[in-house]
Protein backbone atom coordinates (compact mmCIF):
# COMPACT_ATOMS: atom_id res chain seq x y z
CA UNK A 1 0.00 0.00 0.00
CA UNK A 2 1.24 3.37 -1.18
CA UNK A 3 0.32 6.47 1.25
CA UNK A 4 1.76 10.22 1.53
CA UNK A 5 0.23 9.64 5.74
CA UNK A 6 3.42 9.21 7.85
CA UNK A 7 1.57 8.02 10.83
CA UNK A 8 -1.52 5.90 10.22
CA UNK A 9 -4.31 5.84 13.15
CA UNK A 10 -5.57 2.75 14.76
CA UNK A 11 -8.69 1.90 16.01
CA UNK A 12 -9.91 -0.97 16.71
CA UNK A 13 -12.94 -1.41 14.48
CA UNK A 14 -13.83 0.66 11.22
CA UNK A 15 -17.36 0.97 9.55
CA UNK A 16 -17.26 1.76 5.60
CA UNK A 17 -21.04 2.77 4.72
CA UNK A 18 -23.03 4.67 7.42
CA UNK A 19 -26.30 2.84 6.22
CA UNK A 20 -28.61 1.18 8.91
CA UNK A 21 -26.30 -1.58 9.37
CA UNK A 22 -23.32 0.48 9.79
CA UNK A 23 -24.48 2.96 11.97
CA UNK A 24 -26.19 0.57 14.24
CA UNK A 25 -22.82 -1.61 14.72
CA UNK A 26 -21.21 1.62 15.35
CA UNK A 27 -23.96 2.73 17.87
CA UNK A 28 -23.75 -0.82 19.38
CA UNK A 29 -19.96 -0.64 19.57
CA UNK A 30 -19.70 3.09 21.09
CA UNK A 31 -22.63 1.82 23.89
CA UNK A 32 -19.86 -0.95 25.05
CA UNK A 33 -16.83 2.49 25.41
CA UNK A 34 -15.10 0.36 21.99
CA UNK A 35 -13.54 2.74 19.21
CA UNK A 36 -14.10 3.26 15.57
CA UNK A 37 -14.66 5.14 12.75
CA UNK A 38 -17.53 5.32 10.42
CA UNK A 39 -16.60 6.49 6.69
CA UNK A 40 -19.29 7.59 3.91
CA UNK A 41 -19.27 8.82 0.92
CA UNK A 42 -22.18 10.92 0.68
CA UNK A 43 -23.01 14.24 3.33
CA UNK A 44 -24.70 13.60 6.56
CA UNK A 45 -27.61 15.91 4.74
CA UNK A 46 -27.42 13.71 1.84
CA UNK A 47 -28.27 10.02 3.68
CA UNK A 48 -30.47 11.84 6.50
CA UNK A 49 -33.02 12.43 3.26
CA UNK A 50 -31.96 9.97 1.00
CA UNK A 51 -35.85 7.89 0.09
CA UNK A 52 -34.93 4.11 0.78
CA UNK A 53 -37.49 1.93 2.84
CA UNK A 54 -39.79 2.00 5.08
CA UNK A 55 -41.29 -1.17 6.74
CA UNK A 56 -40.08 -3.04 9.93
CA UNK A 57 -40.78 -6.21 11.39
CA UNK A 58 -41.65 -6.33 15.08
CA UNK A 59 -37.97 -7.79 15.90
CA UNK A 60 -36.15 -5.21 14.82
CA UNK A 61 -37.88 -2.78 16.70
CA UNK A 62 -37.71 -4.47 19.58
CA UNK A 63 -33.76 -5.40 18.76
CA UNK A 64 -33.06 -1.39 18.39
CA UNK A 65 -34.89 -0.48 21.31
CA UNK A 66 -33.44 -2.84 23.41
CA UNK A 67 -30.31 -1.14 22.03
CA UNK A 68 -31.57 2.45 23.03
CA UNK A 69 -32.00 3.10 19.78
CA UNK A 70 -35.79 3.25 19.09
CA UNK A 71 -36.89 6.44 21.56
CA UNK A 72 -38.23 8.78 18.24
CA UNK A 73 -39.22 5.56 16.22
CA UNK A 74 -41.47 4.04 18.85
CA UNK A 75 -43.14 7.70 19.14
CA UNK A 76 -43.93 8.96 15.63
CA UNK A 77 -43.81 5.45 13.91
CA UNK A 78 -47.11 3.86 12.74
CA UNK A 79 -48.32 0.45 13.06
CA UNK A 80 -49.25 -1.52 10.63
CA UNK A 81 -52.30 -4.64 11.53
CA UNK A 82 -52.95 -5.61 8.01
CA UNK A 83 -52.39 -5.67 4.14
CA UNK A 84 -54.90 -6.09 1.93
CA UNK A 85 -54.83 -7.76 -1.60
CA UNK A 86 -56.82 -6.79 -4.39
CA UNK A 87 -57.57 -9.15 -7.34
CA UNK A 88 -60.28 -9.66 -9.71
CA UNK A 89 -61.98 -6.56 -8.79
CA UNK A 90 -62.03 -7.59 -5.03
CA UNK A 91 -60.69 -6.44 -2.06
CA UNK A 92 -59.04 -9.49 0.07
CA UNK A 93 -57.67 -7.71 3.49
CA UNK A 94 -55.19 -10.29 5.52
CA UNK A 95 -55.13 -9.51 9.20
CA UNK A 96 -52.09 -10.86 10.29
CA UNK A 97 -51.89 -8.74 13.58
CA UNK A 98 -55.24 -10.65 14.23
CA UNK A 99 -53.79 -14.07 13.27
CA UNK A 100 -50.40 -13.91 14.76
CA UNK A 101 -50.74 -10.52 17.74
CA UNK A 102 -47.77 -9.03 15.70
CA UNK A 103 -47.12 -5.67 13.86
CA UNK A 104 -45.45 -4.08 11.06
CA UNK A 105 -43.87 -0.76 11.66
CA UNK A 106 -43.79 2.17 9.09
CA UNK A 107 -41.16 3.94 9.52
CA UNK A 108 -38.80 5.43 6.43
CA UNK A 109 -35.35 5.00 6.40
CA UNK A 110 -34.15 8.46 6.41
CA UNK A 111 -35.46 8.97 9.67
CA UNK A 112 -34.03 5.70 11.07
CA UNK A 113 -30.49 7.10 9.66
CA UNK A 114 -31.34 10.79 11.14
CA UNK A 115 -32.18 9.29 13.90
CA UNK A 116 -28.68 7.11 14.30
CA UNK A 117 -26.15 9.52 13.45
CA UNK A 118 -27.56 11.49 15.72
CA UNK A 119 -27.15 9.44 18.57
CA UNK A 120 -23.92 7.99 17.34
CA UNK A 121 -22.21 11.37 16.29
CA UNK A 122 -24.02 13.94 18.72
CA UNK A 123 -24.72 11.22 21.97
CA UNK A 124 -22.59 8.82 21.85
CA UNK A 125 -19.53 10.74 20.49
CA UNK A 126 -18.78 8.29 17.39
CA UNK A 127 -16.12 9.37 15.17
CA UNK A 128 -18.02 9.69 11.53
CA UNK A 129 -15.92 11.11 8.68
CA UNK A 130 -18.59 12.13 5.51
CA UNK A 131 -17.68 12.51 2.24
CA UNK A 132 -14.62 10.88 1.70
CA UNK A 133 -13.28 9.81 -1.29
CA UNK A 134 -11.12 6.85 -2.77
CA UNK A 135 -11.69 4.63 -0.10
CA UNK A 136 -9.84 1.35 -0.11
CA UNK A 137 -9.19 -1.91 1.89
CA UNK A 138 -5.55 -3.03 2.65
CA UNK A 139 -4.38 -6.53 4.04
CA UNK A 140 -8.25 -8.03 4.83
CA UNK A 141 -6.55 -11.45 5.08
CA UNK A 142 -3.87 -10.46 7.65
CA UNK A 143 -4.16 -9.51 11.27
CA UNK A 144 -3.51 -6.00 10.15
CA UNK A 145 -5.86 -4.38 8.40
CA UNK A 146 -6.24 -0.71 7.12
CA UNK A 147 -8.17 1.16 5.37
CA UNK A 148 -7.31 3.93 3.29
CA UNK A 149 -9.35 7.27 1.66
CA UNK A 150 -8.89 10.83 1.12
CA UNK A 151 -10.66 13.97 2.13
CA UNK A 152 -12.27 16.05 -1.40
CA UNK A 153 -10.40 18.01 -3.15
CA UNK A 154 -7.02 16.84 -0.89
CA UNK A 155 -4.46 14.83 -2.52
CA UNK A 156 -3.03 13.44 0.70
CA UNK A 157 -4.53 10.69 1.60
CA UNK A 158 -5.41 9.20 5.19
CA UNK A 159 -4.85 5.64 6.74
CA UNK A 160 -6.49 3.76 9.35
CA UNK A 161 -5.33 0.46 10.65
CA UNK A 162 -7.73 -1.47 13.03
CA UNK A 163 -8.20 -5.02 13.74
CA UNK A 164 -11.57 -5.37 12.04
CA UNK A 165 -13.19 -3.59 8.74
CA UNK A 166 -17.23 -3.79 8.52
CA UNK A 167 -18.18 -3.36 5.03
CA UNK A 168 -21.58 -1.73 5.18
CA UNK A 169 -21.54 0.33 2.07
CA UNK A 170 -24.34 -1.68 -0.42
CA UNK A 171 -24.51 -3.18 -3.15
CA UNK A 172 -22.15 -0.79 -5.32
CA UNK A 173 -19.67 0.13 -2.40
CA UNK A 174 -15.95 -1.03 -2.40
CA UNK A 175 -16.55 -3.89 -0.06
CA UNK A 176 -18.13 -6.62 -1.45
CA UNK A 177 -15.81 -6.27 -4.47
CA UNK A 178 -12.73 -6.30 -2.34
CA UNK A 179 -14.05 -9.99 -1.27
CA UNK A 180 -11.38 -12.29 -2.76
CA UNK A 181 -13.45 -14.36 -5.92
CA UNK A 182 -12.32 -17.63 -4.66
CA UNK A 183 -12.80 -16.87 -0.86
CA UNK A 184 -16.71 -16.33 -1.74
CA UNK A 185 -19.85 -17.64 -4.10
CA UNK A 186 -21.96 -15.02 -5.36
CA UNK A 187 -25.34 -16.36 -6.16
CA UNK A 188 -28.00 -13.82 -8.42
CA UNK A 189 -31.20 -14.28 -9.29
CA UNK A 190 -32.60 -11.94 -12.02
CA UNK A 191 -36.40 -11.61 -11.87
CA UNK A 192 -36.63 -10.37 -15.58
CA UNK A 193 -39.46 -7.67 -14.61
CA UNK A 194 -38.74 -4.29 -13.19
CA UNK A 195 -40.99 -1.49 -11.16
CA UNK A 196 -41.35 2.24 -11.29
CA UNK A 197 -40.83 3.45 -7.95
CA UNK A 198 -42.71 6.51 -7.48
CA UNK A 199 -43.01 8.89 -4.23
CA UNK A 200 -46.41 10.92 -4.30
CA UNK A 201 -46.85 14.06 -2.19
CA UNK A 202 -50.31 12.52 -1.33
CA UNK A 203 -52.12 11.27 1.18
CA UNK A 204 -52.05 7.51 1.84
CA UNK A 205 -55.34 6.14 0.03
CA UNK A 206 -55.96 2.97 2.62
CA UNK A 207 -54.87 2.18 6.42
CA UNK A 208 -52.83 -0.60 5.04
CA UNK A 209 -50.40 -1.70 2.55
CA UNK A 210 -52.16 -2.56 -1.04
CA UNK A 211 -50.83 -5.19 -3.39
CA UNK A 212 -53.01 -4.92 -6.88
CA UNK A 213 -52.58 -8.50 -9.00
CA UNK A 214 -53.72 -7.55 -12.27
CA UNK A 215 -53.27 -8.89 -15.49
CA UNK A 216 -51.88 -4.84 -16.80
CA UNK A 217 -48.83 -5.89 -13.99
CA UNK A 218 -48.49 -5.44 -10.15
CA UNK A 219 -48.91 -2.70 -8.36
CA UNK A 220 -48.27 -1.67 -4.67
CA UNK A 221 -49.12 1.16 -2.39
CA UNK A 222 -46.95 1.99 0.42
CA UNK A 223 -47.77 4.85 3.42
CA UNK A 224 -44.56 7.00 4.16
CA UNK A 225 -46.09 9.43 6.32
CA UNK A 226 -49.46 11.60 6.54
CA UNK A 227 -48.21 13.47 3.37
CA UNK A 228 -45.96 11.07 1.04
CA UNK A 229 -47.44 7.28 -0.24
CA UNK A 230 -44.74 5.35 -1.87
CA UNK A 231 -46.40 3.50 -5.12
CA UNK A 232 -44.98 0.60 -7.57
CA UNK A 233 -46.03 -0.08 -10.77
CA UNK A 234 -44.57 -3.28 -12.64
CA UNK A 235 -42.78 -2.13 -15.98
CA UNK A 236 -40.12 -3.79 -18.21
CA UNK A 237 -36.84 -4.28 -16.91
CA UNK A 238 -34.77 -1.25 -17.82
CA UNK A 239 -37.44 1.31 -18.75
CA UNK A 240 -36.89 4.77 -19.14
CA UNK A 241 -39.13 6.58 -15.84
CA UNK A 242 -39.72 9.29 -18.25
CA UNK A 243 -42.26 7.16 -20.30
CA UNK A 244 -43.99 7.23 -17.12
CA UNK A 245 -46.00 10.60 -17.40
CA UNK A 246 -48.36 12.23 -14.67
CA UNK A 247 -51.44 10.94 -16.10
CA UNK A 248 -50.26 7.52 -17.16
CA UNK A 249 -49.03 6.83 -13.92
CA UNK A 250 -52.16 7.48 -12.34
CA UNK A 251 -54.50 6.37 -14.98
CA UNK A 252 -52.18 2.75 -14.43
CA UNK A 253 -52.80 2.80 -10.69
CA UNK A 254 -56.01 3.73 -10.44
CA UNK A 255 -56.95 0.85 -13.12
CA UNK A 256 -54.61 -1.85 -11.27
CA UNK A 257 -55.53 -1.11 -7.94
CA UNK A 258 -59.40 -0.94 -8.77
CA UNK A 259 -61.46 -2.69 -6.35
CA UNK A 260 -65.39 -3.02 -5.55
CA UNK A 261 -66.25 -1.01 -2.44
CA UNK A 262 -62.54 0.92 -2.75
CA UNK A 263 -62.40 4.60 -1.97
CA UNK A 264 -60.07 5.95 -5.15
CA UNK A 265 -56.81 6.66 -4.63
CA UNK A 266 -55.73 9.99 -3.63
CA UNK A 267 -53.58 11.65 -6.53
CA UNK A 268 -50.52 14.07 -5.61
CA UNK A 269 -47.26 15.26 -7.46
CA UNK A 270 -45.05 13.06 -8.25
CA UNK A 271 -41.72 13.88 -6.69
CA UNK A 272 -39.81 10.70 -7.39
CA UNK A 273 -40.00 8.31 -10.50
CA UNK A 274 -36.85 5.47 -10.72
CA UNK A 275 -36.88 2.17 -12.25
CA UNK A 276 -35.52 -1.00 -10.53
CA UNK A 277 -34.32 -3.87 -12.76
CA UNK A 278 -35.76 -6.60 -9.76
CA UNK A 279 -32.91 -9.26 -8.58
CA UNK A 280 -31.35 -10.62 -5.75
CA UNK A 281 -27.45 -12.03 -4.86
CA UNK A 282 -25.85 -13.54 -1.45
CA UNK A 283 -22.42 -13.25 -1.01
CA UNK A 284 -21.60 -16.06 0.95
CA UNK A 285 -19.91 -16.41 3.48
CA UNK A 286 -20.33 -12.51 4.41
CA UNK A 287 -16.69 -12.60 5.89
CA UNK A 288 -13.23 -12.56 4.28
CA UNK A 289 -10.36 -12.42 6.76
CA UNK A 290 -11.07 -9.52 8.95
CA UNK A 291 -13.61 -8.13 7.12
CA UNK A 292 -17.26 -8.84 7.69
CA UNK A 293 -19.98 -7.58 5.77
CA UNK A 294 -23.20 -6.35 6.64
CA UNK A 295 -26.85 -5.26 4.63
CA UNK A 296 -27.06 -4.58 1.03
CA UNK A 297 -23.23 -4.99 0.72
CA UNK A 298 -23.51 -8.92 1.75
CA UNK A 299 -27.37 -9.70 0.21
CA UNK A 300 -29.78 -7.78 -1.96
CA UNK A 301 -33.41 -8.99 -2.16
CA UNK A 302 -35.32 -7.17 -4.59
CA UNK A 303 -38.03 -4.77 -2.38
CA UNK A 304 -40.83 -7.20 -3.10
CA UNK A 305 -41.39 -7.91 0.44
CA UNK A 306 -39.82 -5.20 2.15
CA UNK A 307 -37.09 -7.35 3.72
CA UNK A 308 -33.88 -4.99 2.90
CA UNK A 309 -33.54 -3.06 5.74
CA UNK A 310 -35.11 -5.26 8.27
CA UNK A 311 -31.69 -8.18 7.31
CA UNK A 312 -29.36 -5.15 7.24
CA UNK A 313 -30.34 -4.97 10.98
CA UNK A 314 -30.21 -8.36 11.30
CA UNK A 315 -26.71 -8.16 10.26
CA UNK A 316 -25.63 -5.28 12.72
CA UNK A 317 -27.11 -6.86 15.64
CA UNK A 318 -25.84 -9.93 15.30
CA UNK A 319 -22.19 -8.22 14.48
CA UNK A 320 -22.37 -5.52 16.82
CA UNK A 321 -22.61 -7.89 19.59
CA UNK A 322 -19.82 -10.37 18.31
CA UNK A 323 -17.38 -7.25 17.73
CA UNK A 324 -17.74 -6.53 21.19
CA UNK A 325 -17.66 -9.68 23.07
CA UNK A 326 -14.30 -10.29 21.39
CA UNK A 327 -12.57 -7.03 21.57
CA UNK A 328 -13.88 -7.82 25.11
CA UNK A 329 -11.85 -10.78 25.74
CA UNK A 330 -14.30 -13.48 24.21
CA UNK A 331 -13.40 -16.33 22.43
CA UNK A 332 -14.33 -15.01 19.57
CA UNK A 333 -17.83 -17.68 18.66
CA UNK A 334 -20.31 -15.04 17.62
CA UNK A 335 -17.59 -13.91 14.97
CA UNK A 336 -16.67 -17.21 13.51
CA UNK A 337 -20.57 -18.01 13.35
CA UNK A 338 -21.55 -14.37 11.99
CA UNK A 339 -22.28 -15.50 8.63
CA UNK A 340 -24.02 -18.43 9.06
CA UNK A 341 -26.37 -16.95 11.69
CA UNK A 342 -27.26 -14.08 9.19
CA UNK A 343 -27.67 -16.44 5.90
CA UNK A 344 -30.13 -18.93 7.40
CA UNK A 345 -32.40 -15.55 7.72
CA UNK A 346 -30.94 -14.01 4.44
CA UNK A 347 -31.96 -17.72 2.40
CA UNK A 348 -35.77 -18.04 3.67
CA UNK A 349 -36.23 -14.09 3.33
CA UNK A 350 -35.29 -14.69 -0.65
CA UNK A 351 -37.32 -18.00 -1.28
CA UNK A 352 -40.40 -16.01 0.34
CA UNK A 353 -39.38 -13.10 -2.29
CA UNK A 354 -39.31 -15.24 -4.90
CA UNK A 355 -42.52 -16.95 -3.52
CA UNK A 356 -43.96 -13.71 -3.57
CA UNK A 357 -43.06 -12.56 -6.95
CA UNK A 358 -45.26 -14.85 -8.62
CA UNK A 359 -48.41 -14.24 -6.94
CA UNK A 360 -47.70 -10.45 -7.87
CA UNK A 361 -46.49 -10.81 -11.26
CA UNK A 362 -47.77 -14.61 -12.51
CA UNK A 363 -51.18 -13.17 -14.36
CA UNK A 364 -49.00 -10.12 -16.52
CA UNK A 365 -46.92 -12.90 -18.23
CA UNK A 366 -49.59 -13.76 -20.56
CA UNK A 367 -49.19 -17.58 -19.77
CA UNK A 368 -52.40 -18.96 -18.68
CA UNK A 369 -50.54 -21.50 -16.31
CA UNK A 370 -48.53 -18.95 -14.52
CA UNK A 371 -51.46 -17.23 -13.96
CA UNK A 372 -53.43 -19.88 -12.82
CA UNK A 373 -51.44 -21.38 -10.39
CA UNK A 374 -50.81 -17.26 -8.79
CA UNK A 375 -54.26 -17.18 -8.62
CA UNK A 376 -54.47 -20.44 -6.57
CA UNK A 377 -51.88 -19.31 -4.04
CA UNK A 378 -53.91 -15.87 -3.60
CA UNK A 379 -56.95 -17.81 -3.07
CA UNK A 380 -55.40 -20.40 -0.78
CA UNK A 381 -54.29 -17.30 1.58
CA UNK A 382 -58.12 -16.61 2.24
CA UNK A 383 -59.36 -20.18 2.41
CA UNK A 384 -56.40 -22.42 4.37
CA UNK A 385 -55.59 -21.32 8.08
CA UNK A 386 -52.52 -23.21 7.51
CA UNK A 387 -51.49 -21.55 4.47
CA UNK A 388 -52.44 -18.22 6.23
CA UNK A 389 -50.48 -18.79 9.58
CA UNK A 390 -47.59 -19.99 6.98
CA UNK A 391 -47.95 -16.53 5.16
CA UNK A 392 -47.97 -14.74 8.36
CA UNK A 393 -45.08 -15.91 9.49
CA UNK A 394 -42.56 -15.21 6.73
CA UNK A 395 -44.04 -11.98 5.69
CA UNK A 396 -43.11 -10.90 9.55
CA UNK A 397 -40.14 -12.36 10.04
CA UNK A 398 -41.63 -14.64 12.65
CA UNK A 399 -40.30 -17.89 12.73
CA UNK A 400 -38.86 -19.72 15.66
CA UNK A 401 -35.58 -20.74 14.06
CA UNK A 402 -34.10 -19.71 11.09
Amino acid sequence: MTTDSPSPHHTPVVVVGAGPAGLTVGNILRAASVDCVVLETESRAFIERRPRAGVLEEWAVHGLRRRGLARNLLAGARRHSACEFRFGGERHRFSYAELTGRHHWVYPQPLLVTDLVAEYVDVRGGDARFSVRGVELHDLGTGRPSVSYSDPGAAERHVLTCDFVVGADGARGVSRTAVVPERARIARHDYGTGWLALLAEAPPSSDCVLFGVHPNGFAGHMARSPEVTRYYLQCPPGDDPENWSHDRVWSELHERLAAAGAPPLTEGRLIEKRVLDLHDYVVEPMAYGRLFLAGDAAHLVAPIAAKGMNLALHDAFLLGDALVAYLDGGEGAGLDGYSQACLRRVWDYQEFSQWLSEVYHGSATGDPFRAGTSFARLRRLFTSPAAAAAFAEQYLGTAARY
